[in-house]
């Protein structure tokens, strides 16, 4: 039976997403905040396009602007930026039905952040490693897959929890699993994210970038700094995609932090996305960043646990130096922070 789905955010991962749901036969809705894409997406001329070496598809379905939609839905997947959680999810709460759920394909921990707002039976976390670019209104350049992990946040394998991830397999990613410790991809995700968020400072793209050898104690430093934070949390970190958080732990080498980086590497190298999004918002699209919901949490994390991440800091004072204007995006910056 198709499911009847709720997409609050359509852009890279929503649009994308979306657009795979629709086609597979599911009733999807759109929800944005941008009326241009909004208009592009219920315009049965237009729709949106999903373009890149994964799979090129045209659909056209339902979308609104948050002022526009009526109704309610049992499942709505959240996907916007981090900083627009709580607005988005007290936006959509009067849509959310009362036995429903919100799944979380964000970046950083926002799953506390929705539980908040709508109780926590009916929020499910999810940790995503696709790579997607909106381009333009209704065009969508989808790159390459990667991970794609479901979890309740209370690690139960519940009944909608294994309907969902059926769903997700069938329509968009075989690949998908499901967890018990959902968290522990989380902060996964946040160990790699300093990289990313390190990459934005400069011009090269990500592999590029990962694979400078000059960088490799930058890397190990900031893949050091989120393991720690996170055993002291009791989170512990999972891995993906090349990524291995315990590559930069205490008890690590050199050697095992560059088979590390060095799967990372080639991971990306052949994705069409050569640049982390968090590049595009800097250089292309001229908007603030979620560093303060990705390393920010890793430093904060630490100080009431004791420890300092002196390196995350930096990193998040020199992104928001390029947000303002007053440091210039280059490959040198990468340098400097390792030497902070």
């Amino acid at each position: 039976m198709p499911d009847r789905i709720l997409i609050w955010g359509a852009g890279a991962i929503g649009g994308t997403l979306g657009a795979f749901l629709a086609r597979s036969g599911h009733d999807v809705t759109f929800v944005d905040v941008v009326e241009e894409h909004v208009n592009a997406l219920r315009d049965p001329a237009r729709g949106v396009r999903i373009s890149g070496p994964v799979d090129t598809l045209r659909i056209t379905a339902p979308a609104f602007m948050p002022s526009e939609l009526s109704g309610t839905w049992d499942q709505v997947y959240l996907c916007v930026k981090s900083q627009h959680t709580a607005a988005a999810t007290r936006a959509l709460l009067p849509h959310l039905a009362a036995e429903g759920y919100v799944l979380s394909l964000q970046n950083g921990l926002c799953e506390p952040l929705i539980a908040d707002i709508v109780g926590t039976r009916r929020v499910i976390g999810a940790f995503i490693n696709f790579s997607a670019d909106w381009i333009a209104p209704g065009d969508i350049l989808f790159s390459n897959r990667g991970a794609f992990v479901l979890g309740e946040l209370d690690g139960r394998i519940s009944d909608r929890l294994t309907a969902l991830h059926s769903t997700i397999r069938e329509s968009f990613e075989p690949a998908a699993i499901v967890t018990d410790s959902i968290n522990a991809y989380l902060w996964g995700k946040l160990g790699y994210a300093t990289f990313l968020f390190a990459q934005a400072l400069g011009q090269l793209g990500i592999a590029d970038c990962l694979a400078r050898p000059e960088l490799l104690p930058l890397w190990c430093t900031l893949g050091g700094e989120v393991h720690d934070v996170a055993v002291a949390a009791r989170v512990g970190q999972h891995g993906f995609n090349g990524f291995d958080p315990a590559a930069f732990g205490p008890a690590a080498s050199a050697a095992d932090a560059r088979r590390s980086v060095d799967a990372m590497v080639a991971f990306n190298r052949p994705a069409a996305k050569t640049h982390s999004g968090i590049w595009r918002d800097l250089a292309i699209r001229k908007r603030r960043t979620e560093v303060d919901f990705q390393v920010l949490p890793v430093v904060e994390t630490g100080a009431a646990l004791g420890i300092d991440c002196p390196k995350c800091r930096k990193l998040v004072a020199m992104i928001h130096e390029i947000e303002d204007g007053i440091r210039p995006m280059t490959d040198d910056n990468l340098i400097e922070l390792m030497h902070a």
